[in-house]
């Protein structure tokens, strides 16, 4: 998987002309980047395992995870993403609608990413990519996986990758999020640059 998929090159084309960040060190404090090559080769190996099944991503931006997994989930899966930023949405939109393979089997919701999922499920896999941060948001989300199903949260930086005195050595939101959710089976998984990590959970009740 060296080599980029075409429909992920194509999305990290359109970030570029969208002036969408492509790294977390390029995005402005508090503005969203987009998902770095390590996630998105996680979230393909996932997304391959999810034959006949539904998965949902709540965060579009520039459709560069949604690429990754549209480009490596079976024939018979479906995704259904959704974003915020009409503008993004419908860019993302008419990436995909470029591409015949992808046809029926991606849609793109422009609105609130929670509320739009909310009753879609159950989903095989989640992609929490929107700044989720309320425990009872992400207790939500988990109802709307199906038991097996998989959460994956990004832009987590490892503890040994934090700056002395940094609170998120303490305590981490994210992290917190996971913590306090009974009914996962998480971890963290760091990537090869040894300086961003995602947590991923699976639903075991």
């Amino acid at each position: 998987m060296d080599q980029l998929p075409s429909l992920v090159a194509q999305a990290q084309d359109l970030a570029r002309e969208l002036g969408f960040p492509l790294t977390r060190e390029e995005a402005e404090p508090g503005r969203a980047s987009a998902s770095l090559p390590g996630v998105g080769r996680f979230l393909a190996v996932l997304a391959a395992g999810c034959g006949g099944g539904l998965i949902g991503e709540l965060g579009t931006g520039a459709g560069i995870g949604t690429a990754w997994m549209a480009s490596f989930m079976p024939d018979d899966c479906t995704l259904i993403t959704a974003e915020t930023d009409e503008r993004l949405a419908v860019a993302v939109r008419g990436l995909l609608d470029g591409d015949p393979g992808m046809a029926g089997r991606v849609q793109v919701i422009t609105g609130d990413a929670l509320s739009t999922m909310t009753g879609r499920g159950p989903f095989d896999l989640l992609f929490a990519d929107s700044g989720l941060r309320d425990q009872a948001d992400f207790s939500a989300l988990v109802s709307g996986l199906r038991v097996g199903g998989r959460l994956v949260m990004d832009d987590v930086t490892p503890a040994l990758a934090l700056p002395d005195g940094s609170p998120l050595r303490v305590s981490d939101p994210k992290r917190q999020l996971f913590l306090g959710e009974p009914r996962l089976a998480w971890t963290e998984v760091v990537l090869p640059d040894l300086r961003n990590s995602l947590l991923v959970g699976t639903r075991r009740s």
